[in-house]
């Protein structure tokens, strides 16, 4: 309920600020553009948004009868757990990427979709894996998906309102501030509106966790996970990541973290503090590190113990 009440007083946030901007500097026209341009770009995006980044990815769906036995198990758990967690079968996808991530896509658990890279496949155990398709499951169950569809409309309709707003506030002498303010205000309100959307997306990532964990039941191997999924995504680029940013809330790590993203604008909450959440509702045992394998080779584990600190479900 607490996250809930968060993320609703966030995309409250949201709308005060396109609101208060359309009043200080875009006019009534130039509010009523940038809000249908918005609109309708997120309305086509929500409609049709697994397809779209799916297709992004060059993802290829998988299913039970997959020839790869590593598939077959991967598709197996994620009905395993959606049975769980009472929701309908998802479809199952595979990214031909090398860095270890996954993400959930679709309007609705009746319409959702999951996908994980090859690059994850090959690099956690089975048990990993599950923990963190559980985690994306907890997505849908969550409605994440719609959640940051909102907020990317709100968001969207900020931004294209302050491009229009040398065309649309009048003079300078209706402009508070004048030029100088509505400048500003051009880049001040996206940066305001993109540090809430991050917020509201932190947020739903500490759910998903804790949820997926509930899901698969064993919240270290989730833990775990995330540890090497961190680990390798420092180090392995996603180029189509980095070509579609606005992409990266959407995995479960962030993908563009090979290029060292301030933490100010990452929408992602940092991986320890997650793992220490998980430990604790564990009951604060770490699980042992499993190798990491490198190169085609196994080696000792790049990934740090946790500590079982406190976590944001036990303050």
């Amino acid at each position: 309920m607490h996250n809930h009440l968060r993320t609703f007083m966030l995309l409250a946030g949201l709308t005060a600020i396109f609101v208060g901007v359309g009043y200080l500097i875009g006019g009534a026209a130039g509010m009523a553009i940038a809000l249908a341009l918005a609109v309708a770009m997120n309305f086509f995006s929500y409609w049709n948004s697994d397809k779209i980044v799916l297709r992004m990815y060059g993802a290829r769906e998988v299913d039970p009868s997959s020839a790869e036995p590593l598939l077959r198990n991967y598709v197996s758990d994620v009905y395993e757990l959606a049975d769980r967690a009472n929701l309908p079968r998802p479809k199952v996808y595979v990214m031909e990427s090398q860095q270890p991530n996954a993400f959930a896509t679709g309007r609705d658990p009746e319409h959702a979709a999951v996908a994980a890279t090859v690059g994850l496949l090959r690099m956690l155990d089975r048990r990993e894996i599950r923990g963190v398709m559980a985690h994306e499951l907890a997505h849908v169950k969550n409605r994440d998906t719609l959640t940051m569809t909102i907020t990317a409309t709100i968001a969207g309709a900020i931004s294209s309102l302050a491009n229009f707003a040398l065309f649309f506030g009048g003079n300078d002498r209706e402009r508070p501030g004048g030029i100088i303010g509505t400048i500003a205000l051009m880049v001040l309100a996206p940066m305001a509106a993109a540090l809430v959307q991050m917020a509201i997306s932190r947020g739903r990532e500490y759910e998903a966790d804790k949820h997926g964990a509930e899901i698969s039941g064993d919240p270290q191997a989730l833990a775990s996970a995330l540890q090497k999924i961190e680990a390798y995504a420092h180090g392995i680029v996603n180029v189509t990541a980095e070509r579609n940013p606005a992409t990266g809330q959407m995995f479960i790590i962030n993908p563009l973290a090979g290029r060292g993203a301030d933490n100010l604008f990452s929408t992602h909450p940092a991986t320890g503090n997650r793992v220490a959440a998980l430990m604790k509702m564990a009951g604060g045992a770490p699980r042992p590190n499993a190798p990491i394998v490198t190169g085609g080779r196994r080696g000792a584990t790049a990934v740090p113990t946790t500590d079982g600190g406190r976590g944001p479900w036990n303050s």
